[in-house]
């Protein structure tokens, strides 16, 4: 009997060591990967300016470079000075949007962005940079004509620009879209492990406490698991950042990525950071209270 009860207490540890150990992964999923406000505020965090303009000063008309020559690039920086806050608005709309969707609370994927705000300041930067420094044809003209040129000259380049972008499961193609499927599928494996595995830990635990039936044993035996998983899980975080940074270090990324990423490294880890420490505080508190309580059932007898 004794033997039945100690590999039942042995087996139970273990089990709960391998559950303790599942969810811390699946909570620091749930708390980054699949929480919208984790994305949005890396995107934040992210300097969007440099990539801004390159996007951007690819889709300038190439008669606009033409005629601005020099200015092109002050119109485009400017022009993404005006929008920045704009650009992470529509960048925060759409991660909810495509969270919406990977989390099955939408149907189906549209993103639709606006681009009447970006036409808009691109004409004002336009007209500012031309009135403040007019090109050689222009040179000389009173502000009014140059005004009026402008205004027929921004009517030919605008339709070149189109008025919005859209992105939808046609555009993407049934390749792509079945691979969201499939993310769909893992969103919600993700979400059921990680409400699995809370229920399973807490009969674990329960069970250990019934096969002990006394405290001291099972605070001892709980205490030791908590204790060994966050020791296990502060090890993998520590090689998990040590792996991440010299992958970092070795890849030839843009400076504005390499800047951000790091942060992102240890953004994404914190939740399992915050997790181990939970875990060796427990796992200790348990020993302590194990030992502390033998001694005073000593002191009474």
């Amino acid at each position: 009997m004794k033997f039945l009860k100690g590999f039942g207490a042995v087996i139970l540890g273990l089990l709960l060591f391998l559950s303790l150990a599942c969810f811390g992964v699946a909570l620091t999923l749930n708390q980054t990967v699949l929480n919208p406000e984790f994305t949005v505020s890396q995107v934040d965090r992210l300097d969007i300016a440099p990539r801004a303009e390159e996007i951007l000063s690819e889709e300038v008309p190439p008669q606009v470079e033409q005629f601005l020559g020099e200015m092109t690039s002050e119109v485009v920086n400017d022009t993404i000075a005006d929008l920045e806050p704009w650009i992470r608005e529509e960048v925060r709309d759409k991660v909810y949007t495509f969270y919406d969707y990977l989390e099955d609370r939408s149907q189906h994927l549209i993103l639709v962005i606006s681009l009447e705000p970006v036409k808009e300041s691109l004409r004002d930067n336009l007209r500012e940079a031309v009135l403040e420094s007019p090109p050689p044809e222009l040179a000389g003209l009173p502000p009014a004509v140059i005004e009026s040129y402008l205004d027929q000259y921004y009517q030919q380049i605008s339709q070149d620009i189109p008025s919005a972008l859209e992105l939808d499961e046609a555009l993407l193609g049934d390749e792509a879209m079945e691979e969201l499927e499939r993310a769909k599928q893992i969103v919600g494996y993700i979400h059921l492990t990680h409400n699995t595995l809370i229920g399973l830990s807490l009969l674990l635990i329960l069970l250990i406490i019934l096969i002990y039936r006394e405290v001291r044993g099972s605070t001892r035996h709980l205490g030791s698991t908590f204790l060994a998983c966050g020791i296990l899980s502060y090890a993998g975080l520590f090689i998990a950042k040590s792996v991440a940074d010299t992958q970092l270090a070795q890849s030839d990324i843009p400076v504005y990525i390499q800047t951000w990423a790091p942060q992102l490294v240890d953004d994404a880890l914190a939740p399992l950071e915050v997790y181990s420490i939970v875990l060796l505080v427990v796992g200790v508190a348990l020993l302590v209270v194990s030992f502390v309580y033998k001694r005073r059932q000593k002191t009474e007898f």
